[in-house]
């Protein structure tokens, strides 16, 4: 049976934020692009980070602050992605069979791995790459194996 690797369902060149982006950016990117999380890499493409969409719910002030609509606006506005990313997250490499990365989504309760080469971002493998995997692969997986004629 044929291994099935990172490289062959990650998405390459995944939309990044640097550092200084503003969580309001970073927000707008997500929901133009309808992804949730987004890599965090600095000037030389180095991965330096990952914001989730969770990460940028839970910076928002809550409602019963006694802050007016415009105060709050300019409180977020001003707030960067550095302050709000996981720094150091879990990742694969190209070469990572998919089974591996899905246990570590798994395991770690993480919708996606950024992938690097050489400490370089080269692509990100997520839960709706994995469910891709599955919804092509199961016509073979249901057929079961091949029996010798």
């Amino acid at each position: 049976m044929e291994q099935l690797l990172v490289k062959d369902w990650m998405t390459t060149d995944p939309i990044t934020v640097e550092p200084e982006t503003t969580l309001p950016a970073a927000y707008h990117l997500m929901k133009l692009n309808r992804i949730r999380r987004l890599p965090v890499v600095d000037s030389q493409g180095k991965l330096v980070g990952i914001v989730t969409l969770g990460d940028i719910r839970e910076a928002r002030p809550k409602e019963s602050t006694a802050l007016s609509i415009w105060e709050l606006h300019s409180m977020v506005a001003g707030l960067e992605v550095r302050e709000f990313m996981s720094p150091q997250p879990i990742t694969v490499t190209p070469d990572t069979p998919i089974r591996q990365a899905a246990q570590l989504m798994l395991q770690h309760k993480i919708g996606g791995l950024p992938v690097v080469d050489q400490g370089r971002l080269v692509g990100i493998i997520t839960d709706s790459d994995i469910f891709r995997l599955l919804v092509e692969r199961l016509p073979e997986i249901e057929a079961g194996p091949a029996t010798p004629a």
